[in-house]
């Protein structure tokens, strides 16, 4: 039971900041590019890259943070459900330009991301 505890907090944790990104990044860049969704996966695939890394070649971390870090705050942050929603919603709108950039960013810079999380959390 402790362990769907931890899921559940990071989760919740996760998907309040994913809101909150959200937030922010329709307000300072606009609604017409899903930002947030991107911003969130990326930063999602760094942590996950990094933690992860730190966890299985640096330290000896517990499988409980495991869990409330990478299923719990990583999962409940990274909105790939929405990304894929996101993406198919520009293409019934016609909008092929923004759908091909969403889908292109996401998976450059989110891999581009999860590498520099591995190699960042190997210099330590």
């Amino acid at each position: 039971m402790l362990e769907v505890c931890l899921v559940a907090i990071g989760g919740a944790v996760g998907s309040a900041a994913r809101y909150l990104v959200s937030v922010w990044a329709a307000a300072r860049f606009g609604t017409e590019f899903p930002y947030g969704t991107l911003i969130v996966n990326i930063v999602g695939c760094f942590v996950i890259g990094a933690f992860m890394t730190l966890a299985t070649e640096k330290a000896s971390i517990s499988p409980y943070w495991r869990l409330l870090i990478t299923v719990g705050f990583v999962g409940g942050m990274t909105t790939f459900s929405s990304f894929s929603y996101e993406t198919l919603r520009l293409l019934y709108e016609a909008d092929m330009l923004h759908a091909f950039y969403n889908v292109g960013l996401n998976i450059l810079l989110g891999f581009s991301a999860t590498w520099l999380g591995m190699s960042a959390a190997r210099l330590l």
